[in-house]
Order: C-alpha cells, then structure tokens, then sequence
C-alpha cells in the first residue's frame, strides 16, 4: 500500500476522546479501567494535532467487551441532521490508522484499506464479520479527510456498557468539549445502552464521581 504517510483525521466518539486512552493505540499501554495492554502503533509519534466535532450520527452501546467488562460505544452507519454525537478528531498518518484498525479488530495480520473507495462510496468494510470492520468517511477539515470506524451492521441489540466503560467516556467529554456534569448528563442519559439500564441516581453518581 502507497501514502502511507500521508495525513488524516481518526474520529473518535467513545474512549477515545480521551486522549490519554487514545495515546495507548499510538504508543502502546494498557488504559485505565480496561483489561487490555495494547501494543501501539509501528510509528509511534504522537498526533500532531486534535481537536472536537459534532458527527451526525447517533452514539449507542451495544456488544459485550472483555477489555470493557460490558457494551461498548458505537455510531449508525445512517447520517440525520437531528443526530449530534460529540467526537474528536486526531490528526495521524493513513498507517497509523491501519495501525490502529488493527488493534481495535484484533488483527494479527496484515490489514489493507482502501481509502479511496472510502472516500467514493462513504464506507469501506475493511474486515468481515468484525465489531469495528467498517470505516466511514466524514469528509474533510484543513484540507484532510476524516475517517472513523464502526459496525457494519446499524441493527445491533443495545447493551450495558460498565463503569469503567462510562468514566473515560465522562473525561473525554470533559477533555474535549469542556462538558460540566448536567450537560453529560444531558447527552448520555438518551443512549441506547445507557437508558435502558441506569437509573438517573446512577448515572448522575458516576458523572459527579471524582478521580481517585
């Protein structure tokens, strides 16, 4: 595969917008509240820039995670205006995203991605059946285009995702949208995996949660 280096946005709407879970797919490590040690990325320089966005897309839970003990996060393959789950895009290199599609689908092989045929068709299923085998493209911003990753299929049954789970998604929030407790409250407590099995008590008991 060519270009390898060439620049594009990872957009991330689950742990990820945590930068410092983010940096273990990049540099290797093992997050805080998951079971996984990853091993990184072959070029392991840090992204050069990053920054927050809104996907039209909406943010669910579903599947049972080892790593997460619990349902991880998710966005449809169908784009509506009335959708708005918060992102954060990361500015890398096509390889680290092969790379990191790579970890997040359990591939000890090598991976190919055509970009290209993201870019035309607006997916590129890159792996089959995998949770996280489809790259959507989201279009551009400065110039590169952005890509992210999810399932192919938008039918999945929801799921509880753990505490752990919530907890870096709740810093990310923090960290890349400068969120306060009533306005996290406000965009998890309608998610499909969360409203279904938390209670108002106790989602707002882990939002309000201070780091230990």
């Amino acid at each position: 595969m060519k270009n390898l280096d060439e620049k594009v946005w990872y957009a991330c709407y689950g742990s990820n917008l945590l930068q410092e879970r983010f940096l273990c797919y990049i540099q290797g490590g093992q997050p805080a509240g998951a079971n996984t040690s990853y091993i990184g990325c072959e070029d392991k320089t840090s992204p050069i820039d990053s920054e927050e966005m809104y996907i039209s897309a909406e943010l669910y839970f579903a599947k049972v995670s080892k790593n997460w003990n619990g349902g991880i996060a998710f966005i449809r393959t169908t784009f509506t205006p009335t959708a708005s789950t918060y992102g954060r895009i990361y500015l890398i290199t096509k390889g680290q995203l092969i790379d990191i599609a790579r970890q997040e689908t359990n591939t000890s092989t090598s991976l190919e991605i055509d970009f290209e045929k993201a870019v035309k068709n607006g997916s590129y299923i890159f792996k089959q059946p995998s949770w996280y085998g489809n790259l959507l493209y989201l279009g551009e911003h400065n110039g590169f285009p952005i890509f992210t990753i999810t399932n192919e299929q938008d039918s999945q049954s929801s799921t509880k995702p753990s505490n752990d789970y919530l907890k870096t998604i709740i810093d990310g929030l923090r960290e890349s949208h400068w969120l306060d407790n009533p306005a996290i409250f406000d965009y998890l407590r309608t998610k499909h995996g969360i409203i279904e099995n938390y209670s108002v008590e106790e989602l707002r008991s882990i939002i309000s949660e201070k780091k230990g």
